[in-house]
C-alpha cells in the first residue's frame, strides 16, 4: 500500500484527487496508476483503470488472474467493474468511499452474481490514505 500511496501523492502534486494503485504479480509490482482525469481531461482515468491498462500492456493480455491490486481508495462502480472484467482475484484498498464505494460501502459489486468474484479487503493503511484525501480537499477550499 505504501507504493500505491506514493502514486496518490504524485496525483496530489499534479492537482488530481490523490488516489493511487499498483498491480502486483508474484510479489512484484508490474504496474502503477494514479488519477489522471484532470490532466488528461478523461473521466475514465481513475487510478485503477490506469494501473489495469498498464498491467495489460506489461503482461500482453487482459486476464490479470494471477495478480492483486492495491488502491488507496475503495473502488467506484466503474473500477470495480474493470477489476471484475480483468479477472483480478484479490483487491486491497485503504480508505472507504462513502459516496461511491462499490466494494462494500454503498454496494458490493463483488458479491453480485457475475462470472468472476474477487476477494476484497478494505481499511489497509486507512488513516494515511484518508488523510491524504482530506488534505487535498482542504487545500482546494
Amino acid at each position: 500500500m505504501n507504493k500505491a500511496l506514493e502514486q496518490a501523492k504524485l496525483a496530489f502534486d499534479e492537482g488530481e484527487v490523490p488516489v493511487g494503485a499498483i498491480i502486483v504479480q508474484h510479489d512484484k509490482i508490474i504496474s502503477v496508476g494514479r488519477n489522471k482525469r484532470e490532466t488528461q481531461k478523461n473521466a475514465l482515468l481513475h487510478a485503477e483503470i490506469d494501473a489495469i491498462n498498464n498491467a495489460c500492456k506489461a503482461l500482453g493480455g487482459w486476464r490479470l488472474w494471477n495478480c492483486e491490486i492495491y488502491v488507496t481508495l475503495e473502488p467506484c462502480p466503474m473500477c470495480a467493474g474493470a477489476i471484475i472484467n480483468a479477472h483480478i482475484p484479490k483487491v486491497y484498498f485503504g480508505a472507504y468511499d462513502f459516496k461511491n464505494g462499490s466494494c462494500g460501502t454503498i454496494t458490493n459489486l463483488f458479491e453480485m452474481p457475475y462470472n468472476f468474484k474477487p476477494d476484497c479487503t478494505g481499511g489497509i493503511m486507512q488513516e494515511q490514505c484518508a488523510q491524504l484525501l482530506k488534505d487535498f480537499f482542504k487545500k482546494l477550499r
